[in-house]
């Protein structure tokens, strides 16, 4: 990102109160992620230690320090989409995508395919609970997920069936 752009964006902050998570936010909607090199010209900009920012970026489940695929998979893995099988639904989308779980330098779980089109996480909690499990793919929410229905979800944003 460059700078104008980036004084463009703190500028529409000018509040104490959330501002530095409203200027990530933009950045990440705009870059897709965090580039590292952006939170160094941020931290001078802002006066706050990089130190600071990159434990925000670490913190909150929403930002990611590396770039993404064209559609995001979630799987929320919290207590009652654990119990209702969301292990079995992350499992059959690393088989469906050709990937492995891992996590990634900033602890996050994040992996996304060779050709970018997606990218696999996890997330504690959607606040569905009565439909887990659940998994969310470019914002969109999908309840009572099943290990059979991923196909047909995953055929919406592009993804086709391999065989090996």
């Amino acid at each position: 990102m460059d700078e104008k752009t980036l004084d463009i964006i703190i500028s529409r902050y000018e509040a104490p109160a959330g501002r530095l998570l409203g200027i990530m936010g933009e950045i990440q909607n705009q870059e897709g992620y965090i580039p590292r090199e952006t939170l160094e010209i941020l931290s001078v900009k802002l006066e706050v230690p990089l130190s600071q920012l990159y434990g925000l970026a670490t913190f909150y489940s929403f930002f990611s320090l590396k770039p993404v695929g064209d559609h995001v998979i979630t799987v929320c893995m919290g207590t009652a989409c654990h119990v209702k099988g969301a292990v079995k639904i992350l499992k059959a989308l690393e088989e469906m995508l050709g990937i492995k779980s891992e996590a990634s330098e900033d602890g996050k779980f994040s992996i996304t395919t060779e050709d970018k089109k997606f990218t696999l996480e996890i997330a504690r909690c959607f606040g569905a609970c009565s439909m887990a499990p659940v998994l969310r793919v470019d914002g969109n929410l999908y309840g009572y997920a099943t290990p059979e229905n991923l196909p047909g979800i995953l055929a919406e944003y592009g993804w086709e069936r391999h065989e090996n």
